[in-house]
């Protein structure tokens, strides 16, 4: 399309993500704040637990100055405890769901606009056990979430079988899920990644069409599965055109494509479309970013 995506929703960045050197020291994650917010193609920063408390008023402050918008991921507070918020074993499961509780708490006093979160390991057969325990989880969360405000709780979809081993997952189990919350709790949302869709083995019509009604937010990216022994095999969201990966701009445009034609994009809309890309060995995180948004406006450029 030639009208500026801009204008069709709010273009964000996973912050951890893009500049892993943020998460070497106070300093550092400060100035890869900044090199986001300085940057007016973004509007959105999404953050996650920050690694040093003292940072909370600094960033919150840095955000709110550059009148941009941050989110909250809570991925990361399962994935460093260990924590299985559809685990089987309810002491775990409640042990998981404190966590993300902090996490939330920690998101409102970051001023935060979403709390985000993901589903975990499962025994194969079990599959069904495993969605009920997550079910309760996430209106655990949804319920502590609206005490305190507004702030919508998200369920990313992740891979099923190479690298995260989520339960969610294939499309058929995130519809049921989504049906189930949300008809209880109208805070609640989804989260799709086009760079987990070659992942989950699914077509971009297979993975949105069951759960459209319900996403709240995107990811775009790309992954490497061609090959098990390399580096870079899984969920390591390499830059769009790696050597061996799956997305590049042909794909994203029909990504995008599919996101407008469901109404996700829109003229006016504010949804949030956002880069989940990272370094990989020897790359610069500048131009791993430049590359993410001269993809996207070339991929948009193809958007009917």
């Amino acid at each position: 399309m030639r009208d500026d995506i801009h204008s069709y929703c709010k273009v964000g960045i996973v912050l951890s993500m893009a500049y892993p050197s943020a998460m070497q020291s106070a300093g550092e994650y400060l100035s890869a704040l900044k090199r986001v917010l300085v940057d007016p193609f973004f509007s959105v920063v999404e953050l996650g637990s920050l690694p040093y408390a003292s940072l909370s008023k600094t960033v919150s402050s840095m955000v709110s100055t550059a009148h941009a918008e941050a989110t909250y991921s809570g991925h990361s507070l399962l994935f460093s405890q260990k924590l299985n918020i559809n685990s089987l074993d309810e002491q775990q499961r409640k042990a998981a769901v404190d966590a993300l509780k902090k996490g939330i708490d920690e998101a409102y006093a970051l001023q935060a606009t979403e709390f985000q979160f993901l589903s975990r390991s499962y025994e194969k057969g079990k599959e069904s056990e495993y969605l009920a325990s997550l079910v309760a989880s996430t209106k655990e969360l949804c319920s502590y979430a609206a005490e305190k405000g507004n702030m919508p709780v998200v369920l990313e979809v992740f891979d099923h079988t190479i690298d995260k081993k989520s339960l969610l997952g294939p499309a058929s189990l995130v519809a049921e899920y989504a049906q189930a919350v949300s008809a209880v709790h109208a805070n609640f949302g989804i989260m799709i990644d086009c760079s987990h869709i070659p992942m989950i083995g699914e077509s971009i019509d297979e993975a949105v069409d069951p759960i459209t009604a319900y996403i709240r937010h995107v990811h775009v990216g790309n992954t490497l599965i061609s090959d098990p022994s390399h580096p870079s095999y899984g969920d390591y969201h390499p830059r769009f055109g790696y050597p061996g990966s799956e997305n590049d701009t042909e794909y994203l445009a029909a990504f995008l494509q599919k996101m407008k034609d469901i109404g996700y994009l829109g003229e006016g809309k504010t949804n949030i479309l956002s880069f989940e890309v990272k370094p990989q060995a020897g790359e610069d995180a500048d131009l791993v970013v430049a590359n993410a948004k001269r993809t996207l406006l070339d991929a948009w450029r193809s958007v009917r």
